[in-house]
C-alpha cells in the first residue's frame, strides 16, 4: 500500500541561491550562513554549524566530489603535461616525480571545495533532508519514505510513503 500525503501550502522564509551556497561551500563555510565552517575535519562534515545551528549531517555527497575533483585536476593537468613535453622533453623520470606531486596536491586542495561545493547545492536545493517541513512529516509517520520533494515556487511539500499493510 502506498499512502500520498500533501500538505498544506507551507510558506518558505525564502528561495535559497544555489550559487551563494555553492560559493560558501567551496570556501568551506556553512552554505545557510557563511560564517561557520562546513567541516570538522579534513573531508568530515560537521554535525550543524556553529555559528547559526544548521543541520548539516543530511548530506549524502557520496562518490560526486571525488569524481568532481577528478575532471578538474585532469583537465588542467593533461594540457601541462603535453606542454611541458612539447617544449623541454624531460625524462620519463622527471615528469613521473613531477606530476604525481602535482596531481596529489591539485586533488588534496580541491576535494574539500568541491565536496563543499556539492553539500552547498544540496542544501539549497533543500535534498536529502535539508527541508526542515519534510523532515517533521518524517518523524511523525511510520513507515518508509519513498521519495520527497518540495516546490518553491507553489510552497507545497509533498512526501509519498510505503506503509507495511
Amino acid at each position: 500500500m502506498t499512502l500520498t500525503l500533501e500538505s498544506q501550502p507551507i510558506n518558505l522564509a525564502h528561495p535559497r541561491s544555489w550559487k551563494q551556497a555553492m560559493w560558501r561551500g567551496f570556501t568551506c563555510s556553512c552554505p545557510a550562513c557563511g560564517k561557520g565552517r562546513l567541516f570538522g575535519k579534513y573531508l568530515k562534515v560537521a554535525d550543524a554549524c556553529s555559528a547559526c545551528g544548521e543541520e548539516l549531517h543530511h548530506h549524502q555527497a557520496d562518490d560526486a566530489p571525488p569524481y568532481f575533483t577528478m575532471m578538474i585536476v585532469g583537465h588542467i593537468v593533461v594540457p601541462l603535461v603535453l606542454v611541458v613535453e612539447k617544449i623541454w622533453h624531460p625524462d620519463v623520470s622527471v615528469h613521473f616525480m613531477l606530476w604525481t606531486a602535482v596531481v596529489l596536491s591539485m586533488t588534496f586542495a580541491l576535494m574539500p571545495a568541491v565536496k563543499g561545493a556539492i553539500v552547498g547545492l544540496q542544501w539549497a536545493n533543500r535534498m536529502h533532508g535539508f527541508d526542515r517541513h519534510v523532515r517533521h512529516c518524517h518523524d511523525r509517520h511510520v513507515g518508509t519514505l519513498l521519495y520527497q520533494f518540495s516546490l518553491a515556487q507553489g510552497n507545497t511539500a509533498i512526501a509519498v510513503w510505503h506503509v507495511a499493510t
